[in-house]
């Protein structure tokens, strides 16, 4: 008959400790993983230790360097891509420019950089062009117009 004196705990019920302080064969002799000295190393050391200050919290707690601004950025542009991509005598916006892949889909706009050469006639509608490039345009016998920014308010804002 089972009463609870006859009751026994099962065999997997628990693992036995580890046992500390056995020999240096054990793999737990010598200090018996207390470390050399200290208040922690003595018996009944861990008691009374002080809190730790925030300081020592804030220094162990990984910190994300830098700056992750919530404004997007203009999208950039090479003259090279445009030579590459359009006809002489095409006008080139931001719809142009996302038909072809050369800017992803964004609310504020691109701005046209001269990384390569430009041989083709090319009239340019952008927000923001280097100085370089828009020379480059401009001796290839294409226009350059520049359009205002249109801003995007950062997430968050209802206003």
């Amino acid at each position: 008959m089972l009463t609870l004196h006859s009751l026994a705990k099962n065999k997997s019920h628990k693992s036995a400790g580890k046992r500390r302080g056995r020999g240096n064969a054990s793999g737990a002799g010598n200090y018996s993983g207390r470390g050399i000295k200290g208040q922690k190393a003595r018996s009944g050391g861990r008691v009374g230790l002080a809190v730790k200050s925030i300081k020592s919290y804030l220094l162990r707690i990984p910190k994300v360097r830098g700056f992750k601004s919530f404004y997007s950025k203009l999208q950039i542009v090479n003259t090279g891509a445009l030579d590459r991509v359009f006809q002489d005598g095409d006008k080139i916006n931001y719809r142009s420019l996302l038909k072809v892949g050369l800017v992803a889909d964004n609310k504020i706009g691109f701005k046209i950089l001269a990384q390569g050469k430009l041989h083709k006639r090319l009239i340019v509608e952008a927000q923001a062009f280097s100085k370089s490039a828009s020379e480059q345009i401009t001796k290839a016998g294409g226009k350059v117009i520049v359009l205002p920014a249109r801003e995007k308010k950062p997430e968050g804002d209802k206003a």
